[in-house]
């Protein structure tokens, strides 16, 4: 994993925190603790890479109301709900508005690294697509009206014969607004550039 991805722990019990902490550590990764909710809020900003392991009862706020307030104010990042036996139907609904899973006390070691693996390359991943969208919006920026009518033409697959009359213009001048497109968007290939089109759409790939 990489360096730059932390697991927040965030837990009251200060023994399971420490338990925890060397566990994770143990197998490279960076961790960070705290004893309470308001505690992680007061250190986390939005941005920062990796993702947090929470557990469900603890005073004040609970781990639950963190991870709705979390999900409000847009604080985008992976939880893992650790929970005792009589609170499966609470990590249940926390898993229905977002969590990634849950693992119940007492847990096996193994069982918990590989979920904290899964929702750190879950992070990673999303990361990287939003990176992605963010690099294609600032080239679809670049386009003239135009050339965007051009470039959602072609990505829906009409000739440039079609193109003209639809846009009432010469064949050649659709070639030129086609060049136009692809080499603004720095597309490779058609393909290349439908696959970007459906990316700053927000559809799977």
């Amino acid at each position: 994993m990489p360096s730059q991805l932390t697991v927040f722990v965030v837990d009251d019990d200060q023994a399971m925190r420490a338990s925890l902490q060397w566990l994770i550590e143990s197998t490279g990764m960076r961790v960070e603790t705290y004893e309470s909710a308001q505690a992680f809020l007061d250190s986390y900003y939005p941005g920062r890479a990796g993702c947090l392991l929470l557990d469900v009862r603890m005073p004040g706020m609970s781990g639950l109301e963190l991870q709705a307030y979390l999900a409000r104010e847009e604080m985008r990042i992976p939880v893992i709900i650790i929970t005792g036996h009589g609170d499966v139907s609470m990590a249940v609904k926390a898993m229905k508005v977002g969590a990634v899973d849950f693992i119940e006390k007492p847990f096996d070691d193994e069982e918990l690294l590989h979920s904290i693996r899964n929702a750190l390359r879950h992070e990673e991943k999303t990361r990287e697509m939003r990176a992605r969208r963010a690099d294609i919006a600032a080239r679809l920026a670049e386009l003239t009206p135009r050339e965007y009518e051009v470039m959602i033409m072609v990505t829906e697959g009409k000739s440039n014969k079609e193109m003209a009359a639809a846009l009432g213009v010469s064949a050649k001048t659709v070639e030129v607004h086609r060049a136009r497109v692809m080499d603004k968007m720095r597309a490779d290939s058609l393909a290349d550039l439908v696959r970007m089109d459906m990316l700053a759409r927000g559809q799977a790939i």
